[in-house]
């Protein structure tokens, strides 16, 4: 049947087919879709940078447009990657530069990008339309000018989240003035001011830009002139919402957004005066999307706002919204598919805020289209949790993050067990959870019975002895990620069920008890993975064996052993490693 299938039938039906795994799998049918598959594949997205090489997927994938790359762990957002470890893309940018001279979109995720790199990329790909650098970190402003200043089609500059060296704020005024292609431009993570004259100019001969995200920089009287050049936006990040008060520019304020009425996502509001906020209600029924986790002002004026969005489907907050402002969103936002709250204070001692429990709860019973949970608190108890399991069954992703280390129910000082196994019995689709508060071992058994589609597990300062980790490892089948710091598993488990991680994309373990000893074996049974010890102690094997490795990161590669190691990072069975370079 796959032979009777004309080339150019098959490439039309593949044209339609987005999904990585699907792409996959239709690779597998015969030798000549194979063939196909690979000639017309255009976007490849890379969860490990060492995962595989840049000549493997160069020479399986030939006619790449767009390149997706994530390089270190996950747990780099919390600070437990150090400093120096990897996840450098020149190598991968260098080998592209040669072989896909009609690339279009790169996007990094916590990668290490240079000035250099970035001046690769603008005179590289002559087509080339998308960047996006979410958490990276190496390159300054003068990197980005060169970007705006060679590639003359471009679509998407989004910084998201990265570390970036403002050595300039002019670098704006690089991009060209024939460049009047941007759809989305996405500066938010900038601590300086930009040429404000330069990005009016820039938005002003964009006539298609859709998302707009300023820095802390841009002042808010500055806004509206922007909203006029530009009413066709559906996504605004706004600069500083404070200002003197005065009733122009809030008259001005108004008027601007009001013309705005394709509106759909707002995030920014740094340093926000709570008077300026009504100047936005005009164009609150529209919007589905509002970020307000910069936005320090309390639950009054909060809860005030979001009963004005009965569209809302994502809301990001800090927690300062409290439970108050929690009941008004369950009331108001049917609509409401994620929520995520953030601690305005998580390093103080005494709660500055009344958010407890019952907020999450009233979201749950109000809010039936609910589906992904962020949610740092203070107390938790398993009659809530319970209560969210029954009212939300439908929630896939669940990450509960109380901040005292090992925190019981508040109420009964029991474990909160019970209310975990009622989150993973109840949601039968979760495929992303977080655990947190005083864990045994039961958790663990609860979500290795149940959790059967979980693809990724979070653990920190939870569980007993080794058998916790064995439940999950031997019972979650569709495993992919799974992270753990600060929690009694050792060597046992993870050697019981090596075979596992095979299946797996990676492993972190970080202050645990996995000895040197256990890894060096995973290191001989596994030679599929790279198993790396992170020990910025000195190296492992001038301690005993059995003594615990400061972190451990397992993945799965096709590549082989990495070539830009650190000294404080050691992969095990070196010998097979050399037999895999040879």
């Amino acid at each position: 049947m796959a032979y009777t299938f004309p080339e150019e039938v098959l490439e039309y039906v593949l044209s339609f087919i987005y999904s990585d795994k699907d792409r996959n799998s239709v690779s597998m049918v015969c030798k000549s879709w194979y063939e196909i598959e690979r000639w017309c594949r255009r976007r490849i997205f890379v969860g490990n940078c060492y995962a595989v090489s840049p000549r493997i997927m160069i020479r399986r994938f030939p006619e790449v447009r767009s390149v997706e790359l994530k390089g270190k762990p996950h747990f780099a957002d919390f600070n437990l990657v150090p400093d120096g470890w990897g996840g450098y893309v020149y190598p991968w940018i260098a080998a592209m530069a040669r072989a896909y001279p009609w690339l279009e979109e790169i996007r990094l995720k916590r990668m290490v990008i240079t000035d250099e790199t970035l001046e690769l990329i603008s005179r590289s790909f002559k087509n080339f339309k998308v960047l996006v650098l979410s958490s990276c970190e190496g390159f300054t402003t003068d990197g980005l000018a060169a970007i705006a200043a060679n590639c003359r089609y471009m679509r998407e500059l989004d910084l998201g989240e990265s570390e970036v060296e403002d050595l300039s704020g002019h670098w704006l005024s690089h991009f060209p003035d024939t460049c009047t292609s941007l759809v989305s431009l996405n500066i938010s993570c900038l601590g300086s001011e930009v040429s404000f004259s330069a990005l009016e100019r820039l938005v002003s001969r964009s006539p298609n830009l859709r998302s707009l995200r300023l820095n802390r920089a841009v002042p808010l009287e500055k806004l509206p002139s922007l909203l006029l050049r530009a009413p066709q936006l559906v996504e605004l990040g706004t600069g500083a919402y404070s200002a003197e008060l005065r009733p122009d520019v809030f008259s001005n304020l108004a008027d601007s957004f009001s013309g705005c009425k394709q509106l759909k996502g707002l995030s920014g509001f740094w340093d926000v005066v709570p008077a300026y906020l009504p100047a936005i209600y005009s164009i609150c029924s529209g919007i589905t999307s509002l970020n307000l986790s910069y936005a320090a002002t309390q639950s009054p004026d909060l809860g005030k706002l979001v009963s004005q969005c009965p569209k809302l489907q994502r809301l990001w907050v800090l927690d300062y919204i409290e439970d108050s402002g929690l009941n008004v969103l369950a009331a108001s936002c049917k609509d409401l598919q994620e929520l995520r709250v953030f601690p305005s204070d998580p390093f103080g001692v005494e709660p500055n805020v009344s958010m407890t429990e019952q907020g999450l709860v009233s979201v749950s019973e109000g809010c039936p289209k609910l589906q992904s949970v962020l949610y740092f608190c203070r107390r938790m108890s398993n009659a809530a949790l319970v209560a969210i399991a029954r009212n939300r069954p439908n929630l896939i992703r669940f990450r509960l993050c109380i901040i005292e280390p090992r925190a019981p129910d508040y109420l009964t000082l029991e474990s909160l067990d019970t209310g975990f196994g009622a989150i993973v019995q109840q949601c039968k689709d979760l495929r992303r959870l977080s655990l947190s508060g005083l864990l045994t071992d039961r958790v663990f058994e609860y979500i290795g019975t149940h959790a059967k589609k979980l693809e990724m597990l979070s653990i920190a300062f939870a569980g007993d002895t080794d058998l916790g980790l064995h439940h999950v490892l031997s019972g979650c089948e569709s495993l992919r990620k799974l992270e753990i710091r600060d929690s009694p598993f050792g060597d046992k488990a993870l050697l019981a069920n090596a075979a596992k991680l095979e299946t797996m994309r990676s492993l972190w373990m970080s202050s645990c008890l996995v000895s040197f000893g256990a890894c060096k074996l995973l290191g001989q049974k596994l030679p599929r993975l790279n198993v790396e010890v992170i020990d910025e102690r000195g190296p492992p094997d001038l301690r005993p064996e059995s003594f615990p490795v400061e972190k451990l990161y397992i993945y799965r590669t096709v590549a082989g052993p990495r070539f830009d190691m650190p000294d404080f990072v050691w992969t095990m069975d070196e010998e097979d490693a050399a037999a895999r370079l040879a």
